[in-house]
């Protein structure tokens, strides 16, 4: 009794191509193993030579005819139109050959890739039309690294290969002027449309934040200014207005030793005119808070909330220490009026014992403040207060050589502690103060502190662009080449908000999870295919929630 063995390929009822293994037994033929189906060419080479390998197997005896074993080549079944993986030659027909087997040529991390591109293109900044201007962003979202080395992080990502000489080009367009082709001015312009269709833009936060140079000198732009890490390096100040949500709307770049107090007209008048606006909140902390911003603001109709800075409590609150003192209960609010400037004299009776309601006619003279008391706030303020006390003393008794700190009275030679200063400081312990021009009609005190407190997505941004996206240092030295990069980093940070909104996770953790899962790119008897990874579900679902329908 013999058999013969052989491999038999067969049509399924789903339309794929089945691979097994056959054997006849006296006239007989029996499936001896299913090696599996197959629903691509690639796939099919795959198992077909998997197949092989179990026929190959030492333990099955094998008659040694003393000939190479040769594979025949047919006509595999496969897609219409889609080419074959073993192309027949022009010879006849049953012709034999040597069949090479399948090699991995590459890895790459296209999911993450796929998944970033989704995000880039659902916000508009496809409209560009600059694919080159797309991956560069992407490569600084995934990996913030320098235009030498951004054609490796390129690569890895499964994105078309160019030269450095073409993405330098790609940055020369990005850090173009204004006007109606300008990358950054489309850019803003498509994040605002993204902004007012999902999101809160009557309500926009502001701060600003410096980026240093690894420079020496000095020129027009790059300037030695203030640096709260105390750097003398040259550095530039970089302001940023964001929705409610800390979707990024508008960026502007200033010298680096102007002040943080001028910055805000420039940006804001800048966002106005470019979108037509002339009803709308800006919000931002204490740094921003002069005379002069204040009016420019009322003057161009624009709603203010900022914060003010605690020494103005006591004129503001002149009224209520009369009457009730120093004590304050935790939750308590204040709603009552500041003088626009610090030497107009307070409009507020102190011989009232009601709080006047601020009104823009009956109060020229006067913003609204609201004052707030928080307990937590004020064990913080009372153990900082204690420190700074005993830091003074130290310094007073000589045992600790510093430069004067806080709440030392210097007279001549003599130091002694301040303790008026020191009193009148206990005496604001959680307190917190918030200036705004909107009537208490048509926004409560409650809202106002409600609003400025969502200031923490502006210095999330700004943290995001400095540790994710790697804005700092720069080591550029041109305002062309700061445009660009600021250009890029602003686009990256729009598409990082985004990718948080959806995935309810930071870009980082995104990043981390998504860039392992690597397809690998195949080659089969010359025809080539790409096969995705397996992904679990919990990476299934980030991929989902990042690729929308439209995706």
């Amino acid at each position: 009794m013999g058999f013969v063995a052989w491999i038999w390929r067969v049509r399924t009822a789903s339309g794929a191509t089945a691979v097994q293994i056959a054997e006849s037994v006296n006239g007989r033929r029996r499936i001896v193993a299913h090696v599996g189906s197959a629903h691509t060419e690639a796939e099919l080479g795959l198992l077909v030579e998997r197949a092989r390998e179990l026929l190959d197997d030492p333990g099955q005896d094998e008659l040694d005819l003393g000939v190479e074993s040769l594979a025949p080549r047919t006509t595999l079944i496969g897609q219409p139109g889609a080419p074959a993986l073993f192309d027949e030659p022009s010879s006849a027909a049953g012709e034999r050959g040597p069949v090479a087997p399948p090699q991995v040529v590459g890895t790459s991390s296209r999911v993450l890739y796929d998944a970033l591109a989704a995000v880039f293109t659902e916000l508009g900044f496809d409209a560009l039309g600059d694919a080159v201007f797309r991956d560069l962003v992407i490569a600084r979202i995934v990996e913030p690294t320098s235009i030498l080395d951004t054609a490796r992080v390129r690569s890895d990502l499964g994105a078309r290969p160019v030269s450095e000489k073409t993405m330098r080009r790609t940055l020369a367009r990005a850090a173009a002027g204004q006007g109606l082709g300008a990358y950054r001015d489309q850019v803003a312009a498509l994040c605002f449309d993204h902004a007012a269709s999902s999101g809160d833009v009557p309500l926009c936060l502001y701060d600003v934040t410096t980026l240093y140079f690894e420079a020496e000198k000095e020129d027009d732009l790059r300037k030695v200014g203030y640096s709260k890490e105390r750097r003398v390096d040259p550095q530039i100040v970089v302001g940023l207005l964001v929705d409610r949500h800390g979707f990024p709307l508008e960026i502007g770049c200033y010298e680096g030793n102007k002040a943080e107090t001028s910055t805000i007209i420039p940006i804001v008048k800048q966002f106005q005119e470019r979108h037509d606006i002339e009803d709308m909140v800006i919000v931002a902390d204490a740094g921003m808070l002069s005379a002069s911003n204040l009016t420019a603001l009322e003057e161009a109709n624009l709603r203010f909330i900022v914060g003010s800075r605690v020494t103005k409590a006591p004129l503001d609150l002149a009224s209520h220490f009369r009457w009730h003192g120093d004590a304050f209960i935790g939750g308590q609010v204040i709603d009552t009026i500041t003088p626009r400037t610090g030497r107009h004299r307070s409009e507020n009776n102190e011989a009232l014992r009601a709080e006047p309601v601020w009104d823009r006619q009956q109060h020229p003279g006067s913003w609204r403040a609201v004052w707030a008391y928080s307990t937590k706030r004020a064990v913080r303020d009372t153990k900082t207060l204690t420190l700074q006390e005993n830091r003074a003393q130290a310094v007073i008794a000589g045992e600790k050589a510093a430069r004067t700190p806080r709440f030392v009275k210097t007279t001549g030679d003599a130091r002694r502690l301040d303790e008026a200063a020191l009193a009148r400081a206990r005496r604001l312990v959680g307190l917190k103060g918030y200036v705004t021009n909107i009537p208490a009609q048509l926004m409560s005190a409650d809202e106002v502190i409600g609003s400025y407190h969502e200031l923490w997505h502006v210095e999330q941004s700004f943290r995001m662009s400095k540790t994710d996206l790697a804005a700092r240092p720069m080591f550029v030295r041109t305002r062309e080449a700061i445009e660009a990069h600021l250009t890029i980093v602003f686009t990256a940070l729009a598409v990082s908000r985004e990718v948080q909104r959806r995935s309810g996770l930071a870009i980082r953790n995104v990043i981390r999870q998504l860039r392992p899962l690597r397809s690998a790119t195949i080659t089969a008897n010359g025809a080539i295919q790409t096969i995705p990874p397996q992904i679990d579900t919990d990476r299934r679902a980030i991929i989902d929630a990042l690729m929308t329908e439209k995706s």
